[in-house]
């Protein structure tokens, strides 16, 4: 079977087993936007990009931040910035907390936590951190990985820490075809779905949002009909002013 069809099932299975746990993400997203709060998202590794994916991008709306940290994304293959060291550094205990001190999260938000496995330090330790704080929490990951042990020492993978998990469905191995001849497995799957997930996210809660009578101002592309580079100043302008009250809010 081609990647593009495996991929196409799990996808399927996605799309017909965890609607009602986006729909109940999306509640909670839309009224954490309503009541001018954040969206959180976060990843360390391949799971950023899910994050970055989110926002900003055309179709996507002011009051998603995504939590990027530097030393947990890699910029190089070997070396400094590397992927080694930053293996090293999100399954070191108690390094998450020092990042997310300096982050404007605050009760009311909803954080998003993104890892394919979810027994790394860095998710399950912002995972806690978020609900520690009076987040409203979701996991984003593969529930057969709960099959395998735990690696934090708290004993918890972030889909037994978190609010609502959706379950991504990738299997464990990640990579999803065999080819003959070959002992390992190629053709990553985790970030590809992961990324749907977000923007099921994104989607629902602009339909929630609608449904109110709400209306967030969202990137555009220029060739909408109507629409120019400079439709999306007020994207910028909306995220400065949420990023400003949720840092005031912090400091209070």
């Amino acid at each position: 079977m081609t990647y593009t069809r495996t991929l196409l099932d799990i996808l399927d299975r996605l799309d017909t087993t965890q609607g009602e746990n986006l729909n109940a993400v999306a509640e909670k997203c839309a009224d954490a936007v309503q009541n001018g709060g954040l969206i959180h998202l976060y990843g360390s590794g391949h799971s950023v990009i899910p994050t970055m994916d989110a926002f900003p991008r055309y179709g996507s709306f002011a009051g998603l931040h995504p939590l990027t940290d530097p030393r947990l994304m890699w910029h190089n293959v070997l070396g400094p910035g590397g992927v080694r060291e930053l293996l090293w550094l999100e399954r070191t205990e108690g390094y998450v907390q020092q990042y997310l001190d300096h982050e404007p999260l605050s009760s009311g938000d909803v954080l998003i936590v993104y890892s394919h496995g979810g027994r790394n330090a860095a998710p399950v330790e912002a995972a806690m951190y978020g609900a520690k704080h009076g987040l409203f929490t979701v996991a984003v990951t593969s529930v057969a990985n709960l099959e395998r042990p735990a690696e934090h020492s708290s004993g918890r993978r972030i889909a037994e820490i978190c609010d609502v998990t959706v379950d991504t469905g990738v299997p464990v191995q990640d990579a999803i075809v065999d080819v003959e001849g070959w002992d390992r497995p190629v053709g990553g799957a985790s970030t590809v779905v992961a990324c749907v997930v977000s923007h099921e996210i994104v989607t629902r809660t602009a339909a929630v949002l609608a449904r109110r009578g709400v209306e967030i101002p969202t990137f555009v592309s220029p060739t909408v009909p109507g629409a120019t580079v400079q439709s999306n100043d007020e994207v910028f302008a909306e995220h400065r002013r949420r990023l400003h009250a949720a840092e005031a809010r912090g400091l209070s």
